[in-house]
């Protein structure tokens, strides 16, 4: 049996803080829950100042939460495009509507 994959927002918090780098992409979670692999980096559930996920490699900080069905999964302060991952992108589709 594989680890639970699920599409999820992600958005880096490190330097940006509201208006970092952010993807529609599909992590899959560690065996304890503790943490997601995402984009070949592995993210550890932390408590940060702007994020809940820590980068294990470099400690970039990471907010990484479930999709909103109408779009608005940046913080009210923040701004940018959020990158929709070309393999994930019909089945976001069909979850938004």
């Amino acid at each position: 049996m594989g680890h639970k994959t699920q599409i999820m927002y992600v958005e880096c918090k490190t330097g940006d803080l509201h208006c970092g780098s952010a993807w529609i992409s599909r992590v899959r979670f560690t065996k304890s829950g503790r943490g997601v692999y995402f984009k070949d980096r592995l993210l550890l559930r932390g408590n940060g100042v702007s994020g809940n996920f820590f980068d294990d490699e470099n400690g970039d900080e990471y907010w990484v939460s479930g999709v909103k069905k109408n779009r608005q999964d940046r913080h009210r302060f923040g701004g940018g495009a959020v990158e929709v991952d070309e393999d994930v992108r019909a089945e976001y589709e069909a979850m938004i509507g």
